[in-house]
């Protein structure tokens, strides 16, 4: 028997009822005497509520018969006979059972699915590696929190456990929310993404083929998003095949088959140009099988250019990093492998259009002519010509007689430059010219060469006066002689001869020859 702090599960309950069945002949009637023993009745709503408390580690307490001074008011006074209970009455009793026996709890998890709605209260779920639980928290509450919570956050929460009676589901009503740190799933995610971008396997991306014969999908047979594909394909590119690989988008299986997938095509890539991975939206833990590392190294290694369209906008896995375009829907990937195509259509269903337009409109105004095409209008129309034809003539004339009148203007200043380039070739003119620079420089020659012989003449002069001024002829006018020895050489001293020479003495005129008597 387990003890009161312990969750029993649905089957040890049905064993303890048909124990105590056996041993007392007429048990007090509870909410599990109700249950007959055989066959086992098929799970109800309160199963799925008891297994989804027992997943969670609940604290529930046990219910055990109690004696007949507390027996319940509510069940059949009869022993024998089995109450029949309603949908309603059976998940309010299970509701006030979980809400009294769990009316102030602690838990801690990781927020997924976080979903805000207008009127202000926040609907998400809390989950760890083993099981999951539906939270909300009403707007009083919601607006007191100090953070933004958000997919992937791990926090602890306070509050109560009830059950939802219109999907007889168990929830936890949410009264405060603290944060503890990045969540552990997602936090395994982004290491993993971290490393795979450290080897390089988001690189190297190839780009699409412009007009793919046939496109390769890997999604499940039964998903919107292969409808939404073929749709699409269907209304932009309807020359185009799809081959389609079945494969589950969610689940335990959700990785296995879409590497499958991947590789079917990788190892024929005769039979697609390109490969779409995709499936609709829906909760992280729907799209978290694409978050595996074999599908992201599949995609990578895929000898064809893969797309991927997983989920909505928002959503984003490893395998979107690890394709080589990343689409927001399914319906945008397929929109993306046709839009060359597309284009091409647009731009000839736009051409064809300007052209229907064009020849509609130049039939109209053909039509609009010819209606209004009449003798009188003819005539009045040729009389139009014609003035416009004289008027063109007018134009022309007065065009020509300017152009001559520019010409002759043109012609007559030519002439004229010509006509004082030949006055200045003239051999008369340049003869008197040259005659009378000639006669010009002869002057400037003259005046030159008098000035010149008259400061020669001057200078002649003053030398001439200097020179005389130091001649020994003009010491010699003042009485003094030149006496020259017997070898004629100028005596300057009386010892330069001796007595008995001959000496000449030259005077201011002439000389005198004479002997030396005696020296002193």
């Amino acid at each position: 028997m387990p003890s009161s702090d312990e969750m029993p599960t649905l089957a040890s309950l049905r064993r303890n009822v048909r124990g105590r069945s056996a041993k007392t002949p007429k048990p007090q009637a509870s909410l599990f005497d109700t249950l007959p023993p055989e066959p086992q009745p098929p799970v109800t709503a309160s199963d799925v509520i008891a297994e989804q408390a027992r997943g969670l580690g609940a604290q529930v307490t046990t219910v055990r018969p109690k004696s007949k001074t507390t027996a319940n008011p509510r069940a059949p006074a009869p022993p024998a006979e089995a109450r029949v209970w309603s949908v309603g009455d059976l998940v309010r009793e299970v509701r006030s059972l979980v809400e009294r026996s769990y009316a102030q709890i602690t838990v801690e998890g990781e927020i997924s699915n976080w979903r805000p709605a207008g009127s202000g209260h926040c609907y998400f779920t809390l989950k760890d590696g083993n099981a999951q639980l539906s939270v909300v928290m009403f707007r009083r509450q919601a607006s007191l929190l100090k953070f933004k919570p958000k997919d992937g956050d791990a926090v602890r929460l306070r509050g109560q456990v009830s059950v939802y009676e219109s999907r007889g589901q168990m929830q936890l009503i949410a009264e405060s929310m603290e944060e503890v740190g990045q969540g552990a799933l997602l936090a395994a995610v982004q290491r993993l993404k971290e490393r795979l971008r450290a080897e390089g396997l988001f690189e190297n991306k190839r780009p699409l083929p412009a007009f793919p014969r046939c496109i390769g999908v890997v999604t499940s047979l039964q998903g919107a998003a292969l409808r939404d594909i073929v749709k699409v394909c269907r209304r932009r590119h309807d020359a185009a095949n799809l081959l389609i690989y079945p494969a589950a988008v969610q689940g335990p299986r959700c990785a296995a088959e879409v590497i499958a997938g991947v590789n079917w095509f990788s190892t024929h890539p005769d039979r697609a140009d390109v490969v779409i991975v995709a499936r609709g939206g829906g909760s992280w833990e729907d799209l978290h099988g694409f978050d595996d590392e074999g599908v992201a190294r599949a995609i990578a290694a895929c000898a064809i250019p893969v797309i991927a369209g997983i989920g909505h906008a928002t959503d984003t896995t490893i395998a979107d990093a690890a394709a080589d375009v990343c689409a927001p829907t399914p319906s945008a990937a397929a929109e993306l492998v046709t839009a060359a195509q597309h284009r091409i259509e647009e731009r000839v269903l736009r051409l064809h259009a300007r052209v229907m337009r064009a020849g509609s409109y130049e039939l109209l105004r053909a039509k609009q002519r010819l209606s209004r095409l009449s003798a009188e209008a003819a005539l009045r129309r040729l009389r139009d010509s014609l003035s416009r034809r004289e008027q063109r003539l007018d134009e022309l004339g007065f065009r020509s007689e300017s152009s001559i009148a520019r010409t002759l203007r043109a012609h007559r200043a030519r002439l004229t430059t010509l006509s004082a380039r030949l006055q200045r070739q003239n051999i008369t003119l340049r003869v008197a010219t040259d005659a009378r620079h000639l006669e010009r420089l002869r002057s400037r020659l003259e005046t030159i060469g008098s000035a010149i012989t008259s400061t020669r003449r001057q200078n002649v002069e003053k030398h001439s006066s200097r020179l005389d001024a130091l001649s020994p002829l003009r010491v010699l006018e003042r009485g003094y002689a030149l006496v020259y020895g017997p070898h004629g050489k100028l005596l300057r001293a009386s010892t330069d001869v001796v007595a008995y020479d001959n000496i000449v003495a030259r005077l201011s005129r002439g000389s005198v020859r004479a002997k030396v008597t005696s020296t002193e």
